[in-house]
């Protein structure tokens, strides 16, 4: 008897491409392993970026690698799983490649989704912390469609070589703080709570942090954080009851 595919699952930050060539290969083992384990009941799966730890779409480029990874998620959507992409501060700059090629559904910002009559509010994570002017500036360059069509402008020789140097700063930059645990003083678990003011929001998942977490919230809410995929392997499930952190071993 076939099993009913009825769970659905959140993962986030592989940052692929932010490693050594066999690293990058063993990562990618350990998540095909994964995306193969949960194939058999997943009905959706919910990739909440940093999935690439740099990625930029030309109109007839896309950077090379990944072809495994690639090749599954096409693999499962083929056999009537639904797979959403979440951009993240990483690989935000997509166009067409994964709807057309694989089709993923596509997601450039933060949505509340209603999953088995419970409300999610999924994303990345980043730009939540509103006191942060600095990556929200950032952030908003790399947004600017001049800026893009700038970069687009280079050869991709020199640009995703420029891109994947960021990448490795952006991250060096803050690998110590993301060891931190703030508690409540966390800026994504503040927006949580601000959030319930004005929302009716079942669960928060986001990623982003690097520091995986599950904390309930006011009365019935939880924030999950999928935290760090190289580090630990986590990513949550959701059965229509429960939502429940994990870890793949």
């Amino acid at each position: 008897m076939e099993q009913r595919k009825n769970k659905i699952y959140f993962a986030s930050d592989f940052h692929l491409g932010n490693s050594s060539r066999e690293e990058n290969q063993r990562k990618e083992k350990l998540i095909l392993r994964w995306l193969n384990h949960i194939s058999k009941d997943a009905e959706e799966i919910y990739l909440l970026g940093d999935i690439f730890d740099f990625w930029f779409e030309y109109k007839h480029v896309v950077p090379k690698g990944y072809v495994r990874f690639l090749g599954t998620l096409a693999t499962l959507v083929d056999s009537g799983v639904r797979i959403h992409f979440f951009c993240g501060n990483h690989d935000l700059w997509l166009r067409d490649y994964f709807q057309e090629e694989l089709g993923l559904i596509v997601h450039k910002e933060k949505e509340v989704i209603s999953l088995y009559g419970k409300n999610f509010m999924l994303g990345h994570g980043d730009g939540l912390d509103s006191k942060d002017k600095k990556y929200k500036f950032i952030n908003t360059i790399f947004k600017n469609k001049i800026c893009i069509k700038a970069f687009a402008s280079l050869h991709p020789r020199w640009a995703i070589a420029l891109g994947e140097s960021w990448s490795k700063s952006s991250r060096s930059s803050h690998s110590e703080s993301d060891k931190n645990d703030l508690a409540e003083k966390e800026p994504i678990y503040q927006f949580c709570i601000k959030t319930l003011e004005k929302q009716n929001i079942d669960y928060f998942v986001f990623g982003h942090r690097h520091l995986a977490c599950s904390k309930e919230l006011k009365d019935y809410s939880r924030y999950i954080n999928l935290g760090y995929w190289d580090t630990y392997g986590y990513y949550a499930e959701w059965d229509g009851e429960n939502l429940e952190l994990k870890k793949f071993d």
